[in-house]
Protein backbone atom coordinates (compact mmCIF):
# COMPACT_ATOMS: atom_id res chain seq x y z
CA UNK A 1 0.00 0.00 0.00
CA UNK A 2 2.80 2.36 0.95
CA UNK A 3 4.28 2.18 -2.54
CA UNK A 4 1.19 2.64 -4.22
CA UNK A 5 0.18 5.68 -2.43
CA UNK A 6 3.82 7.45 -2.92
CA UNK A 7 3.55 6.62 -6.58
CA UNK A 8 0.40 8.19 -6.96
CA UNK A 9 1.04 10.85 -5.27
CA UNK A 10 3.88 11.44 -7.26
CA UNK A 11 2.72 11.23 -10.60
CA UNK A 12 -1.07 11.24 -10.72
CA UNK A 13 -2.29 13.72 -7.85
CA UNK A 14 -0.11 16.55 -9.73
CA UNK A 15 -2.32 15.73 -12.81
CA UNK A 16 -4.98 16.18 -10.84
CA UNK A 17 -3.85 19.67 -9.30
CA UNK A 18 -2.72 20.72 -12.64
CA UNK A 19 -6.71 20.42 -14.52
CA UNK A 20 -8.44 21.31 -11.19
CA UNK A 21 -5.80 24.52 -10.76
CA UNK A 22 -4.58 25.41 -13.78
CA UNK A 23 -7.44 24.30 -16.09
CA UNK A 24 -6.11 26.47 -19.06
CA UNK A 25 -2.40 25.48 -19.03
CA UNK A 26 -2.70 21.90 -17.38
CA UNK A 27 -0.62 20.12 -19.91
CA UNK A 28 2.27 22.77 -18.79
CA UNK A 29 1.58 22.64 -15.25
CA UNK A 30 2.09 18.76 -15.20
CA UNK A 31 5.09 18.91 -16.70
CA UNK A 32 6.59 21.89 -14.53
CA UNK A 33 4.67 19.53 -11.71
CA UNK A 34 6.78 16.34 -12.71
CA UNK A 35 9.80 17.95 -13.15
CA UNK A 36 10.30 19.36 -9.98
CA UNK A 37 10.55 15.77 -9.19
CA UNK A 38 14.09 16.15 -10.55
CA UNK A 39 14.87 17.21 -6.60
CA UNK A 40 15.30 13.44 -6.05
CA UNK A 41 18.81 13.97 -7.56
CA UNK A 42 20.28 14.62 -3.83
CA UNK A 43 19.75 11.06 -3.20
CA UNK A 44 22.55 10.79 -5.69
CA UNK A 45 24.91 12.49 -2.96
CA UNK A 46 23.60 9.76 0.00
CA UNK A 47 25.37 6.42 0.60
CA UNK A 48 24.41 4.00 -0.11
CA UNK A 49 21.96 5.62 -2.50
CA UNK A 50 18.95 3.62 -2.04
CA UNK A 51 17.91 2.63 1.24
CA UNK A 52 14.89 1.36 2.07
CA UNK A 53 14.01 2.40 5.67
CA UNK A 54 15.11 5.72 5.25
CA UNK A 55 13.15 8.91 5.72
CA UNK A 56 14.27 11.31 3.31
CA UNK A 57 13.12 14.57 5.08
CA UNK A 58 15.76 16.33 6.40
CA UNK A 59 18.56 13.35 5.46
CA UNK A 60 18.94 14.64 1.50
CA UNK A 61 19.67 18.65 1.37
CA UNK A 62 16.92 19.41 -0.88
CA UNK A 63 14.68 17.68 1.25
CA UNK A 64 16.10 19.91 4.43
CA UNK A 65 13.53 22.31 6.68
CA UNK A 66 16.15 24.76 5.59
CA UNK A 67 15.33 24.45 1.55
CA UNK A 68 11.84 23.36 2.66
CA UNK A 69 11.58 27.53 3.68
CA UNK A 70 12.92 28.52 0.05
CA UNK A 71 10.04 26.05 -1.69
CA UNK A 72 7.47 28.03 0.20
CA UNK A 73 8.66 31.59 -0.73
CA UNK A 74 8.11 30.12 -4.08
CA UNK A 75 4.62 30.55 -3.24
CA UNK A 76 4.29 34.00 -3.30
CA UNK A 77 6.20 34.71 -6.83
CA UNK A 78 4.34 34.62 -10.35
CA UNK A 79 4.01 31.64 -12.43
CA UNK A 80 5.84 29.65 -13.26
CA UNK A 81 7.89 29.82 -9.63
CA UNK A 82 4.85 29.52 -8.02
CA UNK A 83 4.34 26.33 -9.84
CA UNK A 84 7.33 24.69 -8.79
CA UNK A 85 6.72 25.59 -5.21
CA UNK A 86 3.34 23.64 -5.01
CA UNK A 87 5.45 21.07 -6.80
CA UNK A 88 8.50 21.06 -4.56
CA UNK A 89 6.44 21.38 -1.57
CA UNK A 90 3.86 18.62 -2.34
CA UNK A 91 6.85 16.98 -2.85
CA UNK A 92 7.79 16.81 0.43
CA UNK A 93 4.67 16.41 1.70
CA UNK A 94 4.68 13.09 -0.10
CA UNK A 95 8.27 11.98 0.85
CA UNK A 96 6.46 12.73 4.54
CA UNK A 97 3.54 10.59 4.33
CA UNK A 98 5.79 7.79 2.79
CA UNK A 99 8.09 8.45 5.89
CA UNK A 100 5.00 8.12 8.10
CA UNK A 101 4.37 4.69 6.85
CA UNK A 102 7.87 3.85 7.86
CA UNK A 103 7.25 5.21 11.36
CA UNK A 104 4.07 3.75 11.89
CA UNK A 105 5.06 0.22 10.52
CA UNK A 106 8.64 0.06 12.67
CA UNK A 107 9.22 3.32 14.65
CA UNK A 108 12.49 1.68 15.78
CA UNK A 109 13.61 1.54 12.60
CA UNK A 110 13.15 5.11 12.16
CA UNK A 111 14.96 6.17 15.34
CA UNK A 112 17.86 7.60 13.93
CA UNK A 113 16.20 9.65 11.33
CA UNK A 114 16.75 13.31 11.01
CA UNK A 115 13.10 13.69 11.09
CA UNK A 116 12.17 11.74 14.34
CA UNK A 117 10.97 14.54 16.21
CA UNK A 118 8.50 15.61 13.47
CA UNK A 119 7.77 11.99 12.61
CA UNK A 120 6.52 11.44 16.44
CA UNK A 121 4.79 14.98 16.70
CA UNK A 122 2.43 14.18 13.85
CA UNK A 123 2.18 10.22 14.59
CA UNK A 124 0.66 11.36 18.10
CA UNK A 125 -1.58 13.83 16.42
CA UNK A 126 -2.93 11.19 14.38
Amino acid sequence: MQTFVHYFLHIFFPLAIAIVFFKKEWKKTYIILLATMLVDLDHLLASPVFEAHRCSINYHPLHSYYVILIYISLLFFKKPFKIIGIGLLFHMVTDLIDCLFMYNHCADCMAASPAIELLKGISSWL
